[in-house]
């Protein structure tokens, strides 16, 4: 399984003083009329697919009580505004996989979210992943380059 040659790889490279400030990071963050979690409350493994269903936003969202919802995991950017809630994924800096690869974020001004996406020098970016090491950097780097998630074993 991957995970268990990512996680320690990660681990790695990113150093016990960074691990334990993220691990300090709470689950859920609000300013403002604004949520912000990593995938869905109490689950920062599972999360609703842009494809979702309104209702399926609503309900995995409204508990939360704010008019905007913001979250990651899918790395799919969007906002569907769905009367009283708005929820937007804030897509990935790194792998947006809606088919740009251009990095993905969200702006939020006077509470109205906007996508934002900015050019950036994906083959450096391919250069620096494959002189790190890290596992699996090959299917990464066409990740990087075509904006979409590649399976593994996937072309």
């Amino acid at each position: 399984m991957l995970f268990e040659q990512y996680a320690p790889a990660t681990a790695e490279l990113l150093g016990q003083a960074r691990l334990d400030a993220l691990a300090e990071l709470p689950a859920t963050c609000r300013i403002g009329k604004v949520c912000l979690v990593h995938a869905s409350p109490g689950n920062l493994w599972r999360a609703p697919m842009p494809s979702a269903s309104d209702d399926d936003l609503v309900r995995t969202y409204r508990g939360l009580g704010s008019a905007a919802v913001v979250y990651g995991h899918v790395h799919r950017p969007f906002v569907r505004n769905l009367g009283e809630l708005t929820v937007a994924n804030a897509g990935s800096v790194g792998i947006p996989w809606d088919g740009d690869p251009r990095a993905s974020y969200l702006f939020i001004d006077d509470g109205e979210p906007e996508l934002i996406r900015v050019e950036h020098d994906i083959e450096a970016e391919v250069k620096a992943l494959q002189a790190s090491g890290y596992p699996d950097s090959a299917r990464i780097a066409a990740m990087l380059r075509s904006g979409r998630f590649t399976p593994v074993g996937g072309t």
